[in-house]
């Protein structure tokens, strides 16, 4: 495909390129979406099960939603794609990986300069004093800290803002990037998908492969409506030849 050779050259020729994932960047791990046609939020309502809220007032749903998917991600592993990008990290094809998902995928494949905008099920932490624990504590029945305080997953949820550090750190990513690869984002949460946006306005290549169109089509370089570990591997064909 010309298209992706032009992408390949682009990254061959590129001093700082970012990489953006969302919830496709997993499906091929087994974890399904949020916002597809058969996404999770088709089925059920986050605002009673993954917000501020739902922890308060909620808190039985709460605890068993986020123990089913703790189950979910423990049987699950990182797939082809997670890996090829922590190889081309490695080789320095790309700088950092920006990233929506709590998976976890992407440090548990070997990247090491991941930005995880929503934070990560892989660590749990107390909302009142913050010690952290192991993400297995739902699974021991575990939901109260010597404190006092509620154990909670150490993600941003829905009703919450994003953690300043890590959208600084986006942000400082996006003004040193050349070219952006969006994967799998359907790009439409907010403040994350500004991200994106913001490294175009700032000069860099927006490529966004996504298997549905996104209302950020139009501002991109490149749009593929691809399987994701198809593009990555005919990409990585092309880096290597």
């Amino acid at each position: 495909m010309a298209l992706i050779s032009e992408i390949a050259d682009l990254l061959q020729q590129s001093k700082h390129a970012v990489v953006f994932t969302g919830a496709g960047m997993s499906t091929a791990s087994g974890i399904p979406d949020y916002r597809s046609k058969t996404g999770l939020w088709r089925k059920k309502d986050p605002s009673k099960l993954a917000s501020i809220e739902a922890m308060e007032t909620n808190r039985d749903e709460f605890i068993q939603f986020y123990k089913e998917r703790l189950q979910l991600y423990k049987s699950k592993s990182p797939n082809e794609g997670h890996y090829l990008l922590a190889k081309w990290e490695k080789e320095g094809k790309i700088q950092s990986i920006i990233t929506q998902n709590i998976d976890g995928f992407h440090l548990l494949a070997g990247s090491k300069n991941v930005i995880e905008l929503h934070g990560t099920l892989q660590t749990f932490h107390c909302h009142n004093c913050g010690q952290r624990f192991l993400n297995d504590v739902y699974l021991k029945n575990q939901y109260y800290c010597g404190c006092g305080g509620f154990i909670r997953p150490s993600i941003t949820l829905f009703g919450e803002l994003l953690s300043e550090d890590a959208f600084r750190d986006a942000e400082l990513e996006c003004e040193k990037a050349d070219i952006m690869i969006v994967l799998g984002s359907s790009l439409t949460v907010r403040p994350a998908n500004e991200i994106p946006f913001l490294a175009k306005r700032m000069g860099a290549v927006l490529v966004i492969v996504n298997q549905e169109q996104t209302d950020f089509d139009e501002w991109a370089d490149f749009v593929f409506h691809n399987d994701i570990i198809q593009f990555l591997n005919e990409l990585n064909n092309r880096l290597n030849r």
